[in-house]
């Protein structure tokens, strides 16, 4: 019995797991019918056109505010010498007419113009006359003994009032005159600082302007570029249009194709497996019956043994064992149910070679692309020729850009970088010679500044108010020396300095006032925008606009560093819409698509007589009912011969005849012999036999619904190619062509807005300009006015210094004749007061 039960518990283990093999074909075969249509994939896109690199420039100059220390007040002095405004018409005038130089009239005006500086000049004039002229006299006077020639001094009660006044007013004179000097050594220094700097900010401004000339044409060649980039990028999609097209097309037919594929592979599979089950249950049932045969014979011999021994007289008890006798049958009985139908079926559907079928289909999905790539051969080189003609409108776009003369221009910026640097030695010999004189001049002003301190110094330092004047101390005739030294140096040098300052004055002056302040404020642009003012200078007409166009206006735009498109007004030269418009070229490109049409072969997945044996097959599995031989092969799995065997034994041992008892003990053996081959041979092929019953009973409970749901994929699939696959064609045709014209597109947006927005930004043009007014202007008229101020300023109070330090020097020098202060007044006798003694 615990044999029987193994085997038993195998049987089943057996059978769950061909059953669950069935169910897991059935379960592969569902989900490949319920797998949904991808999605269609967005048009890609593609590689972004690269952005400008726009060139780096050298820093501009930024005005130090040490160079500038005194141009508020020099400029102030300045307006009020020049109140008028700037002289266009005058100017203009000079310039458009020469021969009126010589007009009364304009001399006149040019005149009433220059009133202020003609001012000025006229009083230093009569300054660089009056010096040394009053110097000469004073000289000779002195030496004559007169003008204070005579070493006397009277003394008077007011003596040292005037003395203290006239210390005070030439201690101020001094201080203002050294504070003059100050200002003339640091606008010395600040000029040359600013010669130091020129010739650097100068080379940094042509290399600015020589790298914008050169990277404006490489940006328009970069415009140029991309555009063969995106040309370059749609030819090789066109190149591998069967790739990209037919990929598309592929995924369009892939959902409800593959589904229909993959059900009728899964059919094959269950069909195979079917009869490979109906070949092993052939197989299986022989080996049952033949050997249910031999047992059933085996059975019979020991039976009628059996008969005969119990029918002996001398068996005892013999005649009650009879009954079981007659109960030793074998139910050995196997009807299985009628699959020669199915086997049919079966291999009908497998004659019909489904597999085959799944091949065609997929030759039929692989050969897509290559359809394509035959199907449009003509149409791509068309486009291609078509992409040539959109080449050559986009490089009509920068040819139209006046760029070529802009090389010239480079050229001419790098000679004169050569030139500045060839000539910067003897600009730098220049600078310091005339640093040089200069600082003599500066020093030869703070040489009488030094004899003024020294004479305030030495002069009370030695100076006894009660002395005698002939008997004063060395100190103070050394301080009083002083004071004439000075005096003689200013006589001596003022005039050639006021000479100097006049032409300092004149010339730097009227460069402020008529070239810096108007270049400031833009009238000096407006002056050039005047036309005819340069002979044949018409910048509207040498661009061929036909707006007019201003120095003045580029240099605002500049200043925003606008790009030329809107600077130059190039939208009047160029239809920069009509050149980028790439619409009109995509009708054409689609209908060259649409004329070579993409022709797929008619592929039927199932004909109708393989769809006919399909449904014979569904019905042929439905019909199969194992209920019966499944109760017989559990009948057969009961048989238990070993209890008859038992009571046979059992009635051996209770026989007198030992004949009797040793054939029914034989016969006891034979039956347990018997069922040993039972329990070991016949009971595994039955638990064989049961599973592979159960296992095609799983799939063929299943196979009709199956069978049904893949016939309805399949017609669905075959009704979707039929009647959408020319239309998946054209909608992906067009849907590649848009995405192609869409790369052109996208490049024209960007060249559009490259070449309105950001091609040749003129901003270091601004700059270089701005750049030359703070060298000009800012660097050097402003320190050279700061200059000839200063020393103006020291030469205006070497008057008021010449004065006072000659008449205080008399105060402390030794007089050669003495005078006696006598003091006249009565003085009354004041009593003291006495205190009494007590």
């Amino acid at each position: 019995m615990g044999l029987h039960r193994n085997l038993w518990r195998s049987w089943k283990l057996e059978a769950s797991a061909r059953m669950f093999q069935a169910w897991l074909g059935v379960l592969l075969l569902g989900l490949s019918i319920a797998q949904p249509a991808p999605s269609p994939v967005p048009c890609p896109s593609g590689s972004s056109p690269m952005g400008l690199n726009h060139a780096q420039y050298q820093d501009t100059p930024k005005l130090d505010t040490d160079l500038g220390f005194m141009s508020g007040v020099v400029q102030s002095f300045l307006h009020t010498v020049q109140p008028n405004p700037f002289p266009k018409d005058l100017v203009l005038k000079a310039v458009q007419h020469p021969n009126t130089l010589s007009d009364q009239e304009t001399i006149k005006e040019f005149l009433v113009y220059e009133v202020g500086f003609l001012v000025c000049a006229a009083i230093g004039i009569l300054y660089i006359v009056l010096m040394p002229l009053v110097g000469f006299i004073m000289a000779c006077c002195r030496c004559c003994g007169n003008c204070g020639g005579r070493m006397y001094q009277q003394q008077t009660s007011s003596l040292h009032c005037h003395r203290r006044g006239l210390y005070c007013c030439t201690l101020i004179t001094t201080l203002i005159l050294l504070a003059g000097n100050i200002c003339m050594f640091r606008s010395n220094e600040s000029l040359k600082v600013s010669v130091d700097h020129i010739t650097v900010e100068i080379n940094n401004t042509l290399d600015n302007l020589h790298t914008y000339l050169i990277s404006l044409p490489k940006e328009v060649d970069h415009v140029l570029n991309e555009s063969y980039k995106t040309v370059d990028e749609v030819s090789n999609s066109l190149n591998a249009i069967g790739p990209l097209l037919g990929k598309e097309i592929q995924k369009a037919l892939e959902g409800p194709l593959n589904a229909a594929l993959q059900s009728v592979r899964v059919v094959a599979q269950v069909a195979n497996s079917t009869n490979v089950l109906l070949g092993q249950l052939n197989l299986s049932l022989s080996a049952v019956v033949s050997r249910v045969a031999v047992v059933q014979a085996n059975v019979s011999a020991v039976k009628d043994r059996l008969n005969r021994t119990l029918s002996n007289p001398d068996c005892a008890g013999c005649t009650e064992a009879q009954p079981d006798l007659q109960r030793l049958n074998l139910d050995t009985s196997l009807t299985t149910p009628n699959l020669g139908e199915l086997q049919s079926a079966v291999d009908k559907v497998n004659k019909a070679d489904l597999n085959s079928k799944v091949k065609e289909g997929e030759t039929f999905f692989q050969n897509i692309p290559q359809r394509v790539t035959n199907d449009t051969k003509d149409a791509v080189k068309s486009v291609k020729k078509q992409l040539e003609d959109i080449k050559s409108q986009i490089s009509k776009v920068t040819s139209d850009i006046p760029v070529s003369t802009l090389s010239n221009l480079a050229e001419e910026l790098g000679q004169a970088m050569k030139y500045v640097g060839q000539y910067r030695p003897e600009t730098e010999r220049a600078e310091r010679i005339r640093w040089s004189v200069f600082l003599a001049l500066c020093c030869l002003v703070l040489l009488v500044v030094v004899c003024n301190l020294m004479g305030l110094l030495l002069g009370p330092v030695g100076l006894r108010p009660k002395d005698d004047p002939m008997e004063r101390s060395g100190t103070s005739d050394c301080g009083g020396s002083f004071f004439m030294i000075g005096a003689g140096l200013s006589f001596l040098f003022s005039w050639l300095f006021m000479l100097l300052v006049l032409v300092l004055f004149l010339l730097g002056g009227n460069v402020y006032t008529l070239v810096c302040q108007p270049w400031h404020n833009g009238k000096l642009l407006q002056l050039v925008d005047t036309p005819g003012l340069i002979p044949g200078f018409n910048l509207a007409e040498t661009l061929g606009l036909q707006s007019n166009l201003t120095l003045t206006e580029v240099y605002k735009d500049c200043e925003q560093d606008m790009p030329l498109w809107s600077t130059l007004h190039l939208y009047e030269l160029i239809n920069l819409n009509d050149l980028l418009n790439v619409s009109k070229y995509t009708e054409q490109i689609q209908q060259n698509f649409e004329g070579n049409a993409i022709n797929l072969p008619t592929i039927t997945l199932l004909t109708p007589e393989t769809r006919s044996q399909l449904s014979s097959f569904s019905s042929m599995a439905k019909d199969i009912d194992i209920s019966v031989v499944t109760q017989q092969i559990n009948n057969m799995s009961r048989i238990n011969i070993n209890t008859t065997a038992d009571k046979l034994d059992s009635l051996a041992t209770w026989q007198p005849n030992l004949t009797i008892q040793a054939e029914l003990r034989t016969e006891a053996a034979d039956l347990r012999g018997i069922q040993n081959d039972i329990d070991t041979t016949i009971i595994p092929q039955l638990v064989n036999l049961n599973s592979t019953i159960q296992a095609l009973h799983a799939i063929a409970t299943q196979v009709n619904g199956t069978v049904e749901n893949v016939l309805r994929k399949v017609g669905t699939a075959q009704d979707f190619l039929n009647t959408n696959t020319s239309l998946i064609i054209k909608n992906e045709s067009r849907r590649f062509v848009d995405c192609q014209m869409g790369y052109f597109i996208t490049y024209a947006d960007w060249a559009n807005m490259t070449i309105t927005q950001q091609v040749g930004r003129c901003g270091p043009v601004a700059r270089a300009v701005d750049t030359a007014e703070v060298i000009v202007c800012s660097y050097m008229v402003e320190s050279l006015n700061a200059f000839w101020f200063s020393l103006g300023w020291c030469m205006l109070f070497f008057i008021p210094s010449i004065i006072f330090s000659i008449k205080l020097a008399k105060y402390y020098r030794k007089m050669d004749q003495g005078d006696v202060f006598e003091n006249h007044i009565a003085m009354n006798h004041i009593p003291r007061a006495q205190v009494k003694p007590y």
